[in-house]
């Protein structure tokens, strides 16, 4: 399982409509990131800073599975309109990298 932390940035004054939409996520949307390995999907949001922290079986094959999945077009689509920059699934990221973690 990985653990990957993502960060995103809201356009100005589209807060409440980015809380709004996440509160409740289409049920075919939550089916597709299970299928696609997701295990928890936590977002934390700083002004217009969000912070995503995602466990995932494999998180480049589930960007892979997720790239035409109609569900997450449908969303990718949707978060567009609220963010300072779209992510169109096209990249091979990894996420933010860790730089310290409290040892066991």
């Amino acid at each position: 399982m990985q653990r990957i932390a993502l960060h995103t940035r809201l356009e100005p004054g589209r807060e409440a409509d980015y809380e709004r939409v996440h509160a409740v996520i289409p049920p075919e949307l939550d089916a597709a990131l299970r299928e696609a390995g997701v295990r928890t999907w936590r977002i934390w949001r700083d002004g217009l800073d969000l912070f995503h922290v995602v466990e995932v079986a494999d998180y480049r094959a589930m960007r892979r599975a997720l790239r035409d999945h109609p569900a997450n077009v449908a969303w990718q689509e949707r978060m567009a309109e609220l963010l300072a920059v779209e992510d169109d699934y096209s990249g091979d990221d990894t996420g933010l990298p860790l730089v310290w973690e409290l040892p066991s």
